[in-house]
């Protein structure tokens, strides 16, 4: 008989009790939520109140890279932590291999390396003053540029205001009612929907386009993804340092690098790779059987199980299910990748390898080898449509610290995250996944009859997809982006910002420019 998979398995077994453990890691992610958020605000306000203002671009681009150079080493370490068996005791004696569909990585030991990381930085953070030393002196040598407009009438002037929680509704109203603030915060959404996607996704999507593996899809996917965003970050955050730019031009540079991004996002089209045949989906065993039917005349007798699936390359270039519906008698367990020979379901060619020759070879375990050259393309184009992506990330942050009063910067900047995790973050993945479901042509059937992850998809429809979304969210961000740059109102030249601060603190810098006063004039 065939070479099969597994026994058949009783249906009517109750629901695993790990599925329980997905509320675990929900609550994980919303600690690490609630723990990582205020870096982005509060810490954002802080960097902005403590250096001039033609340098705050700078130091926020600079602190936006490291959070995004983070995943970097985060995609690079983990990947090769999935090189490890989940269960490192077994990791030695289990006979699954990295080739096996069944492999889990180690995917919790990061983990427990990020955890030691993150309590070592607890007491340098708690550290802080409030405001480091000359804050308040930098401060008053700033001026405003604050957009203007009707609703903006908030009395600022009162130093009490903000420091109740009555006043919470008041100040997101008139947040509310800034126009420019709003659509710079759509226009991140749009962004933040496209990198969360990609983010996710995007080992995936080269696993699939390129016949890779997934540890190494996910390394290399992450060696270019997060240091192209780091790399647009500070050049972002340099540029506008350097150029002194204003509100308004700082706007202006989104614009301009928003639309090279969506101009370089149409290559895409070029950088995909056709699938490699695969029998029984895109094309049929030798002239014989039906597309999107595994069973055929020649593994009719089989009894294979659909549950089971070990892809195999056959000597004539096409991919298998498994040794069972590839019709393979029997196997060299020896060898690295297992050998088969004896398939029935197999194309003999008249000329095979030396290495066919000395097995009997007709098929070896794991995936055929794409055929497929653009990946290098693909990288290239990718890595600089992130460049240009994440360049206008600091300005944007920047404009909206401007764009709104100087009392009101991180609680701009918490109403920016909500909304960038409403309409950007948490739909990403959800819909660059319900997208890539779409494309999938072969879908793992249980023995209980019951729908399990997609075994092949289509990469033409995959990649023509994605590129939709990319640029349906870019004409997006372009939209709202100039939509701010028309309605800004910059307010009257000179005018001064107002900062808060410790009554003592504000006393010595009047003080100080008193004293220098007097001795100017005398």
């Amino acid at each position: 008989t065939c070479l099969t998979a597994r026994n058949s398995t009783n249906c009517t077994s109750s629901t695993s009790s790990l599925s329980n453990y997905l509320y675990v890691f929900i609550l994980g992610q919303l600690l690490i939520g609630t723990g990582g958020t205020p870096l982005y605000t509060l810490g954002t306000a802080f960097i902005d109140d403590s250096v001039p203002t033609h340098k705050s671009s700078l130091y926020i681009g600079i602190g936006y890279s490291m959070s995004v150079l983070g995943p970097a080493i985060g995609y690079v370490v983990g990947g090769q932590l999935l090189t490890i068996y989940i269960d490192v005791a077994m990791g030695q004696s289990t006979d699954v291999t990295e080739d096996d569909p069944r492999w889990l990585g180690a995917w919790w030991i990061g983990f427990l390396i990020c955890w030691f990381f993150a309590w070592s930085l607890i007491i340098p953070f708690s550290c802080f003053p409030k405001h480091l030393p000359g804050t308040a002196k930098i401060q008053a040598g700033k001026t405003s540029q604050t957009h203007q407009n009707k609703n903006n009438s908030l009395q600022y002037a009162d130093e009490n205001f903000g420091k109740s929680i009555k006043d919470f509704p008041a100040a997101v109203k008139n947040l509310m009612r800034n126009t420019v603030f709003i659509c710079l915060a759509l226009s991140t959404s749009s962004e933040a929907l496209i990198s969360t996607g990609f983010a996710t996704f995007l080992p995936k999507y080269i696993e699939n386009q390129f016949g890779l593996t997934s540890s190494f899809a996910a390394t290399l996917g992450g060696a270019v993804l997060i240091p192209g965003a780091a790399l647009g970050q500070v050049l972002g955050g340099i540029l506008v340092s350097k150029f002194k730019m204003t509100c308004k031009n700082t706007m202006k540079f989104s614009l301009f690098t928003s639309g090279v991004a969506l101009a370089l996002s149409f290559i895409f089209i070029y950088a995909k790779c056709e699938n490699e045949p695969f029998a029984g989906v895109s094309e049929s065993y030798n002239g014989t059987g039906e597309l999107r039917n595994l069973t055929a005349p020649c593994n009719a007798n089989c009894n294979c199980l659909r549950s089971y699936y070990y892809p195999l390359c056959g000597q004539d270039g096409v991919q298998y299910f498994s040794p069972c519906f590839a019709g393979c008698l029997s196997s060299v367990s020896e060898s690295k990748p297992k050998i088969y020979y004896n398939c029935s379901c197999i194309e003999r060619k008249t000329e095979i390898t030396s290495t066919a020759e000395s097995f009997g070879f007709e098929a070896k375990a794991g995936k055929c080898e794409t055929q497929c050259a653009k990946l290098p393309i693909f990288l290239g184009i990718f890595f600089i449509t992130v460049i240009f992506t994440f360049m206008a990330g600091t300005p944007i942050t920047v404009s909206i610290l401007r764009c709104v009063n100087q009392t009101q910067r991180s609680l701009a900047l918490g109403i920016q995250f909500l909304l960038l995790r409403l309409l950007g973050t948490i739909p990403g993945p959800i819909i660059f996944g319900i997208t890539i479901d779409s494309t999938c042509t072969l879908w793992d059937i249980t023995e209980c009859e019951i729908k399990g992850a997609c075994l092949i998809y289509d990469n033409i429809k995959m990649a023509h997809m994605l590129v939709a979304i990319c640029v349906i969210c870019k004409i997006i961000t372009i939209f709202f982006n100039g939509l701010a740059v028309f309605l800004y109102k910059p307010p009257p030249s000179g005018t001064e910002v107002s900062f808060q601060s410790q009554n003592a603190v504000m006393t010595t810098v009047s003080e100080e420019w008193d004293l220098n006063k007097a001795g100017n004039e005398g």
